[in-house]
């Protein structure tokens, strides 16, 4: 299986590699932080981490899918705070997650879904640094 795909003369990973290592990264992520804050952000722990892993791969297609038409919509509130109000769609995605899985996922609070949105922004910014160049730069 190849790695690396070049388009347009720039390098990324394959699809499914980078699918793979953001929903890995999610689920540790907000199983972290639920064993952390046990009492803001509950994920149900029957089958293993199933339920860590499902709302992990939704935030992963919610981001991919809703999140660019938020901020398209949401883009003159944004602009008007300078940027302070993008974070909050991620919280947004956050409690649209906790309203699909029900009982098996729950944030309390808004600053608790804030915070779990900082930590997934910051899981991505080091997933990206630390783990998808260092593949990238091994493959030139």
């Amino acid at each position: 299986m190849k790695i690396v795909i070049i388009k347009n003369q720039t390098k990324r990973l394959n699809k499914f590699l980078d699918w793979l290592i953001h929903m890995v990264g999610y689920a540790i992520v907000l199983i972290a932080v639920s064993l952390i804050f046990k009492k803001t952000i509950y994920i149900d722990n029957s089958y293993f981490g199933f339920w860590g892993l499902m709302a992990s791969i939704i935030i992963y297609f919610l981001n991919k899918s809703i999140k660019p038409v938020l901020i398209w919509l949401t883009l003159p509130i944004t602009g008007l705070t300078l940027g302070l109000f993008y974070p909050f769609i991620n919280v947004f995605i956050l409690k649209m997650v906790d309203f699909i899985l029900g009982n098996h996922f729950d944030i309390n609070g808004i600053f608790m879904g804030f915070f779990v949105a900082i930590c997934i922004s910051v899981m991505n910014l080091l997933m990206s640094a630390l783990v998808i160049e260092p593949i990238l730069r091994r493959n030139d």
